[in-house]
């Protein structure tokens, strides 16, 4: 199954989504963002559900959890 990073990485790019963009969206620097799909650091809850819900994936899809993007 994919890790996060991996999820992150391809929602993004699948949106067509800069992680410039992506860091603005979510109120971060843009390294902060980069360190994410790096798998060097985790968002806390709250910016985990705001990157869940901006993707329209569950939060055990965006964690690699479920192979089922559906929101419950």
């Amino acid at each position: 199954m994919a890790t996060f990073p991996e999820r992150l990485k391809e929602l993004r790019k699948a949106k067509g989504d800069t992680q410039i963009a992506m860091a603005e969206f979510l109120g971060i620097r843009e390294r902060s963002y980069q360190n994410y799909e790096q798998g060097k650091r985790e968002p806390n809850y709250e910016t985990t559900i705001k990157i869940a819900d901006y993707f329209n994936v569950s939060i055990d899809y965006l964690l690699g959890r479920s192979n089922n993007s559906a929101r419950q």
